[in-house]
C-alpha cells in the first residue's frame, strides 16, 4: 500500500486541502488504513470527480480507493455484477457491454467509482424512470469503524444511511449491481430547439416512456425574450433494427471517441462570457428546429465532456463552482426566478443542464425529489459570488428544495437539516456505528453531518 501526503480538491478545483493518502490494493490493507488514521478522521476517494469537497479531509488520511478496481464476477444471464468499489463506470461499460447489458443509471461522467456512485446516490437523465444509481444496488460491503467489514442490504438503515451518504458511514468495498439488457451500444436521440424556458420545460414535462433519458441544455447567458432558451434531446436504447446494415456487425461495440486534453487545444482558463455567448450562440443556431431518430453512441449522448479529458482545465486555474439545485413541481417559478435572476446579472454561468426527477429513493441524504432540477457552473473568482449563492440557497429552502451535497463546497450549515429533513436519523445512526467519528470529511465538518 502507498501513503503519500498531497494536496486535494474536488473537480472544480477549488479549498484545497492536504491529507495523509493511502492507497490500498486489498480489503485488508484498506481495514489497515482505517484503523491507522489520525484523530483527523479518514474518508474514501475514488477519481476525485466530486466537485465539493466531500472527498477531502483537512490534516486527517484520505483512502484513495482507485487500485480496489477488480470486476469479480457478471452472470450474462442474469446481468449480475460483483465488482470493487474502485472500478470506474466507464470500465464496467466497457466490460458488460459487449455482453448485452448496460448500467442503468449513468450520471454525466462515466469516470467516476462504483463507490463514489453510491455515496453521492448519482442520477442520470432518466431519473424519472430509472432513479438514482443505489436502486440497483443489490448488496454492498462496508468497512465500518471499528475495522469490521458488513454485507449491506437494501431495506435496511444502514443501506438507506450509506446510499447518498458521502462516505460517513464507513469505506464502500464492494457491490453487487443489477444491469440493464440493451441490444445495442447506440442511442435513438430527438433533438429540439426552444425559444424560452417554458418551452424547454413543457416539452420536458411531455417526455413518455418511449424516450425515459432526457435533458435541456440551457442557454444562461441568453437575455430578453430568449432568456432559458435550450435545446432539448430526449433518448433511449436503440434496437438492433434502427441500425445501418454495417453498424448491425457490430452492435455492442463501444464507441467512445476521444479528442486531445482541453489543455492541448486551448489556452487553460480562455474561456468565459464572451467565449461561451458565442459558444452558446453556435450551438443555438447550429441546432435544427427539430430531429428525429438520430444515431449516436452512448458515450456521445450520455457523457460529451468525457471525450475532452480534464475539460475543467478550460475553465482556469481559480477553479469554479457547480451549483445543482432540485425544487418539486408546483414550484416552477423558483426555477424561473433563478434563472432570471442569473441573466439579469449577466452571470457567466455555463453548462445549465435541466431534468426532471422521478420519485426519490431510499437514502437519506439522496439529493433526488419528484420535481425539477438544474445545474451549472460559475467561476470561483466571480465578484459576489458568495452572496448570490447564499441569496440562491434562501430561494431553494423557502420552496422546500434543496442543493446537491456532492457538489457543494459552501452550503450554509443552518440551511442543511431544511433541505435535507432526514438528517437527525443519519447523525444519529453514526452517533451509534462510529462513535468515534472516524469517518469525517471537510464537508462533513463544514455542514455539521
Amino acid at each position: 500500500m502507498s501513503v503519500d501526503t498531497v494536496s486535494l480538491t474536488g473537480w472544480g478545483r477549488t479549498a484545497p486541502t492536504t491529507a495523509v493518502r493511502f492507497r490500498p490494493r486489498t480489503y485488508e490493507e484498506a481495514v489497515v488504513a482505517v484503523r491507522g488514521r489520525g484523530p483527523r478522521g479518514v474518508v474514501a476517494r475514488g477519481l476525485g470527480r466530486a466537485h465539493g469537497d466531500a472527498a477531502q479531509n483537512a490534516g486527517g488520511s484520505v483512502v484513495d480507493m482507485t487500485a480496489l478496481d477488480r470486476i469479480r464476477s457478471v452472470d450474462p444471464a442474469t446481468g449480475a455484477v460483483v465488482c470493487d468499489a474502485g472500478v470506474s463506470l466507464h470500465r464496467l461499460i466497457e466490460t458488460v457491454l459487449p455482453l448485452g447489458w448496460f448500467l442503468p443509471v449513468t450520471p454525466a461522467t462515466r469516470r467516476i467509482t462504483v463507490g463514489g456512485a453510491i455515496g453521492s446516490d448519482v442520477h442520470g437523465r432518466n431519473h424519472r424512470t430509472a432513479g438514482s444509481f443505489s436502486r440497483h444496488v443489490r448488496a454492498l460491503e462496508l468497512l465500518t469503524a471499528d475495522g469490521d467489514v458488513r454485507t449491506v442490504l437494501p431495506g435496511t438503515d444502514l443501506f438507506d444511511a450509506t446510499a447518498g451518504g458521502l462516505g460517513l458511514t464507513g469505506v464502500i468495498l464492494s457491490a453487487t449491481l443489477a444491469l440493464r439488457p440493451v441490444s445495442t451500444s447506440l442511442m435513438t436521440v430527438d433533438t429540439v430547439r426552444t425559444a424560452d424556458l417554458d418551452e424547454a420545460m413543457a416539452r420536458l414535462a411531455t417526455s413518455g416512456d418511449a424516450a425515459p433519458y432526457a435533458t435541456a441544455r440551457i442557454d444562461l447567458l441568453a437575455r430578453g425574450r430568449a432568456t432559458g432558451r435550450a435545446v432539448v434531446t430526449r433518448g433511449e436504447h436503440a434496437p438492433l433494427d434502427a441500425l445501418p446494415a454495417r453498424a448491425r456487425r457490430t452492435p455492442l461495440d463501444l464507441r467512445t471517441g476521444r479528442r486531445p486534453a482541453a489543455h492541448a487545444l486551448i489556452p487553460e482558463g480562455l474561456f468565459g462570457r464572451t467565449a461561451d455567448t458565442l459558444l452558446n450562440e453556435l450551438r443555438h443556431r447550429g441546432t435544427l428546429p427539430s430531429r428525429t431518430g438520430e444515431l449516436r453512441s452512448v458515450s456521445a449522448f450520455l457523457h460529451p465532456l468525457d471525450a475532452v479529458p480534464d475539460w475543467r482545465r478550460v475553465r482556469g486555474t481559480g477553479g469554479f463552482v457547480q451549483y445543482q439545485f432540485a425544487v418539486g413541481y408546483g414550484h416552477e417559478e423558483t426555477l424561473h426566478r433563478i434563472v432570471r435572476r442569473l441573466v439579469l446579472r449577466r452571470c457567466p454561468a455555463f453548462h445549465g443542464m435541466l431534468e426532471r426527477f422521478g420519485d426519490g429513493g431510499p437514502g437519506w441524504l439522496s439529493f433526488p425529489a419528484p420535481g425539477w432540477t438544474l445545474s451549472f457552473g460559475l467561476p470561483a473568482a466571480m465578484p459576489g459570488l458568495a452572496r448570490l449563492l447564499d441569496d440562491l440557497d434562501d430561494e431553494v429552502a423557502a420552496a422546500g428544495g434543496r442543493v446537491f451535497l456532492a457538489k457543494d463546497a459552501r452550503l450554509r450549515p443552518e440551511l442543511t437539516e431544511a433541505m435535507y429533513p432526514r438528517l437527525p436519523e443519519f447523525r444519529a445512526l453514526r452517533r451509534e456505528l462510529d462513535p468515534s467519528g472516524a469517518f469525517t470529511s471537510d464537508l462533513s465538518r463544514r455542514l455539521a453531518l
